[in-house]
């Protein structure tokens, strides 16, 4: 069963709880995904960008922008339009702000043979989204390659009858 909280730290916390201090928390895989997917689609990026749907918590700090998806295991995803693997560790972590996603921390690319840590997200113009490494490299690619696959069938639907 899902819950929301709002975490109540003492002053002698942690820098990670710091961090959450304030934060709205969210358990269980579907309120997670649910949750997830909403505030990707509410900064602009489409909501099949993080496809991660085994999430224990995740919560954001509203005051900050931080962000944090924690999964029982690390994830890998294909993404089949741009040809990309993506490693997501067990937690993914970030500060948020409209059209990006920065400091991220827990996202890497497969990059000729090499996992790439993805440290920036942001969108680049109207139709792509950008990838940046944490040598400053980055990488844009088309937003429909990211369409989430819940909305996918309907996607295909809109795009065949725009077709006729």
């Amino acid at each position: 069963m899902a819950s929301l909280t709002v975490s109540q730290t003492t002053p002698a916390a942690s820098n990670a709880n710091k961090q959450r201090e304030g934060a709205e928390i969210i358990t269980g895989a579907e309120a997670c995904y649910a949750h997830s997917k909403e505030l990707l689609k509410g900064l602009g990026f489409p909501g099949g960008v993080m496809p991660l749907r085994g999430l224990d918590e995740c919560g954001l700090v509203r005051e900050t922008g931080y962000v944090w998806m924690r999964q029982g295991k690390p994830y890998e995803h294909h993404f089949r339009a741009t040809g990309t693997r993506v490693r997501y560790d067990a937690e993914v972590t970030a500060y948020v702000e409209e059209g990006r996603m920065k400091r991220m921390t827990g996202v890497r690319s497969k990059q000729m043979m090499l996992w790439v840590p993805i440290v920036e997200m942001s969108l680049d113009g109207a139709d792509k989204v950008y990838f940046k490494s944490n040598v400053g490299i980055g990488r844009s690619f088309p937003a429909t390659a990211f369409a989430d696959e819940d909305d996918a069938p309907a996607a295909a639907a809109t795009e065949a009858n725009d077709k006729h």
